[in-house]
């Protein structure tokens, strides 16, 4: 009796015939992005409706667009699994990290002269932070593929975290020094009146308007957040170092990972999406050319805080290197 040979089954892919099984990272991003460049509209209901306008003004009609997404790829090729995993990890180390300094008590032995310049200084980051997070989100509600999308969600959920961790930094340096350190007013007046916060807040509440896709992500990863990671994780961890502050610290050490991941998946899109439409490179210059006057003011008068702490470091040091982080950064993407 003759026997028929079976075909081998086909794996599921949205890839096309790739002729091999998708990984995990694609097979939980591959064009779930349905509704981008849809007709005659996004989502299902009155093509006039103001969702469907929002999308079409927005992310369609940005001038930061190229014929294919789906084409860019996570350097990290993360997966929400992936994230969950490594950030676990990363949350034991600092639960290890505050445990052994709450054990040590060094909170209560730090110079009062450095904890009124931390009540100014780090307390009031909440918000500033807290827009960086936002600001994520809407990159990653308007952005044409999920692999952009999760990569910009994977960045806010790292903004969270930095929250999470200074809020819990302040609950201790108030236990130490005083309840007051802890009230919201503590850290809502500087951020509201002190002149050396203006700049960055109207810097940061102008950049909640940016409604183009496109934009908001060239303002934010390419401008916006290199040069605040760059003046919180790496200048005030030095200053912390300087003033025997060894938890803060290694707490932004800590943060600064997670930055640059975030750095990692922003040159690769831009990269792509240079290589897909080198034109895209004059409409990102304009951009960043716009928002540079904006971060440098910020940079010089965060200087000028940071400068106000005992053991303080250089001024000019510190707004050069906010600056050469960006240029850096700048130069990675192709710009």
């Amino acid at each position: 009796m003759a026997t028929t040979k079976r075909k081998p089954p086909k794996t599921w892919s949205l890839l096309g015939d790739v002729k091999r099984r998708p990984s995990t990272y694609e097979v939980t991003a591959a064009k779930f992005n349905y509704h981008f460049r849809r007709e005659p509209a996004p989502f299902e209901m009155d093509p006039a409706a103001p969702i469907n306008l929002w999308y079409l003004a927005n992310r369609e009609g940005s001038p930061f667009n190229v014929e294919d997404w789906e084409g860019f790829r996570d350097p990290a090729r993360m997966t929400y699994s992936d994230y969950v995993t490594v950030q676990h990890d990363r949350e034991t180390y600092l639960d290890a990290v505050i445990d052994h300094h709450e054990a040590a008590d060094s909170v209560t032995g730090l110079d009062p002269a450095w904890v009124e310049a931390l009540t100014r200084i780090a307390v009031p980051l909440r918000f500033p932070l807290h827009i960086l997070q936002m600001t994520a989100l809407y990159v990653a509600q308007m952005a044409p593929s999920a692999y952009i999308i999760n990569c910009s969600n994977f960045q806010a959920a790292d903004e969270m975290r930095r929250v999470q961790r200074l809020a819990y930094l302040t609950k201790m340096l108030a236990n130490a020094h005083g309840d007051a350190i802890a009230e919201t007013a503590t850290a809502r007046s500087p951020w509201e009146e002190d002149a050396a916060w203006q700049p960055m807040r109207r810097m940061l509440e102008k950049m909640l308007a940016v409604y183009d896709w496109g934009q908001a992500f060239a303002v934010l990863d390419l401008v916006v957040k290199p040069t605040i990671d760059e003046l919180v994780n790496v200048q005030l961890a030095a200053l912390a170092e300087r003033n025997g502050d060894d938890l803060l610290a290694q707490l932004l050490a800590e943060f600064h990972l997670d930055a640059q991941r975030s750095k990692d998946w922003t040159i690769a899109l831009a990269q792509y999406a240079l290589a897909s439409d080198p034109a895209l490179a004059d409409t990102l210059r304009e951009w960043v050319d716009e928002w540079i006057p904006a971060v440098d003011e910020t940079a010089e008068a965060w200087a000028a805080l940071l400068a106000t702490a005992p053991n303080a470091l250089p001024s000019g040091q510190v707004v050069e290197a906010a600056g050469r982080a960006r240029a850096e950064l700048l130069a990675a993407c192709g710009l």
